[in-house]
């Protein structure tokens, strides 16, 4: 007879919920890391929760599944049957339900986050749960709501309660029903689609909010107003499900996947948040059929294996097709087409914000992208390595008119506010750009980096070119063209994946890495393609740029940089190991001397102020200028 396990061992009386929990972590249920993760939770939990308030009740929880199983299908081949309940869905319901504060034994979770790939019948469940709140739940004037960006989505949910409360014979005579609404007068409750694009939000006092779809909400308006709403009821429930996004890490389903994942993973503490993300795992091979029961765990039931295997054989033809049947069927995350850059390869391409003081008198490139005065504008700042194995370091300023920046937040679908506050973007006066932010930044920056190069769009830039150039800056105009960009989009997008690049972790330019769209010509040539983008890519085309103009810059005459560095150090070693061996201070320097062969009256070694490579040129040009300076104050 086979030994159980010691965690199996530890826990008595195992119910549906733990039977299930305990059969994934053993490995006797295929399941991805997520799941995984959720269920070692759960039997942790049971071990340790009692000490944090926690208490886990079976009798609650199977409480739960007898309201529903009360409860009939309406359509399909199911219709007229009894909602049964299999055992992934006791683990996630028995978990909502079941876990309680010790406290005043009310519900521990307010919020669950149900990421499931389709027809795995997560509509049909949700709207079992929200007729448990609204007939079964003890709650005097419940109000429960099936909300999504917009009404006919949002009708989804609560059409199916509608159709399940009158084929279920212990609820039809309880439940008056209304084309948008059902009510149970005995509790003086309700049950109502709600959208997003309703005038106003407030005044709702709900019980339970059922939002469908997270994936497809554009802002997170009603999510917050609904997690604000809920505070004045005992034990509200906000009962989260969708299929999996893409990456853009600023939509609203991506932050809540992120904080989702970080809870599961234990590295958010959060008792009152339960997450249960059903999808194939990034090193799974999505045409092994034996994993797709991990994105779809209701698989045999409402989802057919046959028809996974007729859009997997479709999708080995059509790489459009691949990716939906990913992220739609095996519950996978996936970039858009055309984004070639990988958002977790991005990540891997900092080690921390950028100290640009460290660089300073480093050789850099500037790339600008001035977009509309009424949007985005972008520099990029370029430092080429100098030395073995060091990053490319980016360094990317953003601005934006300070007026409107709301609409402009909801327009793009970006944080620009929390990133204005946070110092990631400048806002300039007035409802347009003021450019001279920008000439004065890059000529901020001439005094603490030799530019070498300011690349720009031509685009809306004549006057700041102009102005650049009187200041004596070199400025080149980057043709927006494949010829120009070919080059530094191969590099830009080689420094990312070997991960050679720095980019500081700016969250602006991350948001921007993952809206970026690569055209791909038919004859391989590339450059970024900004209609076709997400969202805005001003920071990146900057970066591209700033790269090109490195890439195609004539190599400097004379010494390479690491060796004026070594002959840099060795100068001041040898000068140090003299000033030890003399008692008296050294002469005053001047033109004529038995140093440096190339001086002039005012000791200026024109060597180093003519070659900008010099490791001492920022010094050698400070004081030129102050003796310069000097001179025209006694004229």
């Amino acid at each position: 007879m086979p030994r159980k396990s010691s965690r199996s061992a530890r826990i008595r009386n195992v119910d549906a919920a733990t039977a299930y929990a305990l059969d994934v972590v053993e490995g006797k249920i295929v399941a991805g890391r997520f799941v995984i993760a959720a269920c070692k939770r759960h039997l942790d939990d049971l071990v340790n929760g009692p000490s944090r308030g926690l208490v886990w009740s079976p009798a609650h929880a199977e409480y739960a599944f007898r309201v529903m199983r009360e409860f009939k299908h309406s359509k399909g081949e199911f219709a007229g049957q009894r909602l049964e309940l299999r055992a992934w869905q006791k683990f996630r319901i028995g978990s909502v339900f079941g876990w309680l504060k010790v406290a005043d034994r009310t519900r521990r979770f307010t919020t669950a986050f149900n990421d499931v790939a389709r027809k795995n019948g997560k509509s049909t469940e949700a709207a079992g749960v929200g007729l448990v709140g609204l007939t079964a739940d003890g709650e005097a004037g419940a109000e429960i709501y099936s909300a999504a960006t917009k009404k006919d989505q949002a009708r989804l949910v609560f059409d199916e309660a509608k159709r399940m409360a009158r084929s279920s014979p212990g609820l039809r005579a309880r439940v008056k029903r209304r084309q948008f609404n059902m009510s149970v007068a005995a509790t003086d409750s309700k049950f109502e689609p709600l959208s997003s694009d309703v005038r106003s939000l407030d005044g709702l006092n709900p019980h339970f909010v059922l939002i469908d779809e997270l994936h497809k909400h554009t802002s997170r308006d009603l999510l917050d107003v609904m997690d604000t709403a809920i505070g004045s009821r005992r034990q509200p429930l906000i009962w989260i499900i969708t299929t999996a996004g893409d990456t853009n890490p600023e939509t609203v389903y991506s932050q809540e996947r992120a904080y989702a994942e970080s809870v599961v993973l234990g590295v958010q503490k959060d008792d009152s948040y339960f997450a249960y993300i059903a999808c194939i795992d990034d090193d799974d091979d999505w045409e092994d059929e034996r994993c797709w029961i991990k994105g779809n765990p209701n698989l045999n039931v409402s989802v057919k294996l046959q028809d996974l295997r007729r859009q997997a054989t479709k999708a080995k033809g059509s790489p459009s097709a691949q990716r939906e049947f990913k992220r739609l069927r095996l519950n996978r995350r996936m970039a858009l087409a055309g984004k070639e850059i990988k958002f977790e390869k991005w990540l891997l391409c900092t080690e921390g914000p950028l100290d640009l003081s460290s660089l300073r008198g480093r050789a850099a490139y500037v790339g600008l992208d001035l977009s509309s005065k009424l949007d985005l504008t972008a520099a990029a700042l370029l430092f080429p390595p100098v030395q073995a194995n060091e990053r490319w370091k980016l360094y990317v300023r953003f601005w934006c008119p300070g007026e409107n920046i709301k609409d402009r937040e909801d327009r793009d679908k970006a944080s620009y506010e929390r990133w204005v506050e946070e110092g990631w973007i400048e806002v300039t006066p007035g409802d347009v750009i003021d450019h001279t932010a920008l000439r004065d930044q890059v000529l901020e920056w001439r005094r603490e980096f030799n530019i070498l190069e300011v690349l720009y769009d031509p685009w809306n830039a004549t006057q700041l070119s102009l102005d650049l150039q009187k200041e004596g800056l070199v400025v080149k105009e980057f043709v927006q063209g494949v010829r120009s960009y070919t080059l530094p989009t191969n590099e830009f997008l080689a420094l990312v994946q070997s991960e050679k690049l720095e980019h500081g972790g700016n969250p602006v330019l991350g948001w921007m890495a993952n809206n970026l769209y690569i055209e791909t010509d038919k004859n391989l040539n590339k450059m970024p393609h900004k209609k076709k983008s997400s969202g805005r890519i001003d920071g990146m085309t900057g970066g591209i740029m700033a790269l090109g103009g490195a890439l195609t810059a004539e190599p400097p005459t004379g010494p390479s940089v690491f060796e004026l560095m070594a002959a840099a150090d060795a100068e001041l070693a040898a000068e140090a190991e003299a000033e030890k061996a003399k008692s008296a201070e050294p002469p005053v320097v001047t033109g004529k001397t038995d140093g440096p062969t190339n001086v002039d009256e005012d000791g200026i070694d024109l060597d180093i102020l003519n070659n900008p490579h010099h490791p001492r040129f920022f010094e050698m040009r400070d004081l030129w200028e102050q003796i310069q300076a000097r001179k025209n104050g006694e004229d």
